[in-house]
């Protein structure tokens, strides 16, 4: 089982920034990917980006290139999603996830990570 520690987030105002981090634990061999998604009032939860743990690969969704960045971060197992610019619309509680993905194609897909942190609330105004 893995445990996922999120950190960050708060709030800010249009155009600056915020960095939240997630920290795994437990069996970490058992994942391969992390990542974050996000989910607004009354919206659906939607992926923002996400990367491999060795490969260094990295995703992020249309909404948030240029502006958002994940990266490994200096202790073993834990990424950083450093986000700039941020918008009224990046409001919404932010969930650190961890899987082991096969295919790169499914980074995307909720249903694909198996843990997941308990969440972080981003407020942008």
């Amino acid at each position: 089982h893995v445990q996922l520690v999120e950190s960050g987030g708060g709030s800010a105002q249009a155009g600056g920034s915020l960095r939240l981090s997630c920290a795994a634990s437990g069996t970490t061999r058992s994942k391969n990917f992390m990542g974050y998604f996000r989910q607004a009032p009354g919206k659906e939860r939607e992926v923002v980006a996400g990367a491999y743990d060795f490969l260094g690969s990295r995703y992020y969704a249309d909404s948030v290139k240029g502006r958002f960045t994940i990266s490994q971060g200096d202790a073993e197992d834990t990424i950083v999603l450093q986000m700039n610019n941020l918008q009224p619309e990046d409001t919404g509680m932010y969930y650190c996830a961890a899987a082991w993905l096969r295919w790169s194609a499914f980074w995307n897909v909720a249903k694909e990570f198996r843990y997941w942190g308990q969440g972080t609330q981003v407020t942008v105004s």
